[in-house]
């Protein structure tokens, strides 16, 4: 019976974090040790050190059931650079509690192909997620007790929009009243609470360049409008120097090994469907000054994470990608092409060509939006079939994209050596970077650019209460920020049901509202929901531990 992921982990001889540093030329002196094995980095021996390295994205077709690989894919690019003598990084998302005690039970990629220690970084790691906790309901409190204490700022409780948050997908708390009590108890009002990635303080975290930007960032953050509907801020609550005293540390990047021992950064993590979807600038950014070639990825499929990690993160960052890698397994093809989840395990052709759709949809917006050299990868599985395989690589050539089979999940670097190479190639290559619109096309108009030309919709329908949001957003200022879109990760559109390369759709934006400390605005669309809630058999009961402290059913 083959191994586990977590049996796998667990079975692997780690090197010192010391001697992983050192591969980068990190001295001792730059790392404040968490243990042995994983360590934050003081990124200030960094700071006059020029970026060197080329910056490689990998995403995805959209996710379904059947899986897609996208972050055992990315650990296993990074160990085939370093297998065929390239100097390579990773700069990875941190997982967070919700889905590994809801669905995934697990997120530091899979099989040969993973992140060290497995059971660290899907649980507590270094504590990032529950210093932005920290700072998020700290600022939460601090704005009740200004109502409370008198209310000199004018704050409508009714149109307060900071929410709590909790690392944990849990829908009883989506809408909550609190307050309740008596005097004594602040004042009654309908709040809520978001999952911790979700909150615009992990959005900041990652955006944010130093601890001065940090501060800066974390005071912009709008969390209250006033009675004559004026916006309110972190730093009018005088909340800021608090919230980036919690985040002091948490904001220096975090840095373990792959089971080869490719030294990877693993820092930030919101998720791309209702943010941004991208790890830590600073992580990004330190990569690029310490190897030749830095893989990192982007949220959900490339509709989602892809169009944020360009539109948003690259833009504010300044990065330019030198290639992209497009994710997709022959099973999750088929289940696009209408196959149930039961019987992707066979052969199936027709379907395979019915969701093959898809992918190319990704590969051209990839492409011909972004105009970025890109690869498919195709992440094998042992059912997969010669003559499925090349169905997907023709489809693909005749776009012009070269397809890579990628067993890293069984084989580990080994098993990315042909995807390496082409990465290598495409990287190379010239490129005409391009976001999909413009900074200074109104608020609406960058959203009907997003769902038209990255999801191929018709157009795009704004509520009459998303239409008062836009107008009053553009009267304060901010028209001229990206757009961050939430939306359902399984579809172009915004309806989960509609799997493949939907036509003929249009996308529904119901509310939107201003991040200004990360620098954008969000757009909720469909019935997109910023707090998710536990499966009817969540994989939290699986997971146990035993008497001698050893994690077990993690994944």
């Amino acid at each position: 019976m083959p191994l586990s992921d977590i049996e796998i982990a667990q079975s692997c001889q780690m090197e010192p974090i010391t001697k992983v540093a050192e591969r980068v030329g990190l001295s001792e002196d730059s790392l404040e040790l968490y243990g042995r094995y994983k360590a934050k980095v003081d990124i200030h021996s960094l700071a006059d050190a020029p970026a060197r390295g080329k910056l490689i994205l990998v995403t995805a077709i959209n996710p379904t059931p059947a899986g897609e690989g996208k972050t055992t894919t990315s650990v296993g690019l990074a160990d085939a650079l370093n297998a065929s003598g390239r100097n390579a990084m990773l700069a990875l998302r941190e997982p967070s509690l919700g889905p590994v005690f809801g669905v995934k039970g697990g997120a530091a990629g899979g099989g040969y192909a993973q992140v060290v220690p497995m059971e660290d970084i899907n649980l507590h790691f270094t504590g990032d997620f529950h210093a932005i906790g920290a700072a998020n309901n700290l600022l939460a409190a601090m704005i009740d007790n200004h109502i409370k204490q008198g209310n000199s700022l004018g704050i409508d409780p009714r149109r307060v929009t900071w929410h709590r948050c909790v690392d944990m997908n849990d829908r009883q708390l989506r809408h909550v009243v609190d307050g309740m009590g008596g005097i004594a108890d602040g004042v009654p009002r309908e709040d809520s609470f978001d999952i911790t990635v979700a909150s615009e303080i992990m959005a900041v975290f990652c955006l944010a360049t130093d601890l001065a930007d940090l501060k800066e960032r974390l005071g912009r953050m709008v969390v209250a409008y006033t009675y004559d509907r004026k916006p309110v801020t972190a730093a009018d609550i005088n909340a800021q120097g608090a919230m980036c005293a919690l985040l002091k540390d948490a904001i220096k990047p975090n840095l373990v090994q792959t089971l080869e021992h490719t030294p990877a950064f693993v820092h930030g993590g919101p998720f791309a469907n209702i943010a941004h979807g991208c790890n830590s600038v600073q992580a990004t950014t330190c990569a690029l000054k310490l190897a030749d070639y830095v893989v990192t990825e982007a949220g959900f499929g490339a509709d989602l994470g892809a169009e944020k990690f360009l539109d948003i993160k690259c833009r504010a960052a300044g990065l330019t990608p030198d290639a992209v890698v497009l994710v997709a397994t022959v099973r999750a093809l088929k289940y696009n092409g209408g196959v149930a989840k039961a019987d992707l395990g066979q052969e199936n052709l027709a379907a395979l060509e019915a969701g093959l759709p898809n992918l190319l949809r990704h590969v051209s917006n990839i492409r011909d939006v972004y105009g970025l050299p890109v690869v498919v990868a195709i992440n094998a599985f042992p059912t997969d079939t010669a003559a499925e395989l090349a169905l997907v690589e023709a489809k693909c050539r005749e776009l012009g994209v070269n397809v890579a089979l990628s067993e890293v999940w069984a084989k580990g670097g080994e098993g990315g050596l042909a995807l390496a190479d082409e990465v290598v190639r495409l990287c190379d290559e010239p490129a005409d970077f391009r976001f999909a619109y413009e900074l200074d096309a109104p608020l609406a108009s960058k959203i009907e650019a997003i769902a038209q030309r990255v999801y191929h919709a018709d157009g795009v329908d704004f509520t009459p209460k998303a239409t008062r949001e836009l107008a009053q957003l553009e009267e304060l200022g901010f028209g001229g920020l990206p757009v961050c879109m939430a939306k359902t990760q399984y579809s172009f559109s915004d309806d989960p049901a509609k799997l493949g390369a939907p036509e003929d759709f249009r996308v529904s934006v119901r509310n939107v509202r201003v991040s200004a400390g990360a620098g954008f605005v969000v757009a909720l669309t469909g019935d997109i929901m910023t707090m998710p809630g536990l499966p009817r058999v969540p994989a939290a009961e699986k997971i146990d531990v035993t008497p001698d402290g050893k994690i077990t059913g993690l994944f």
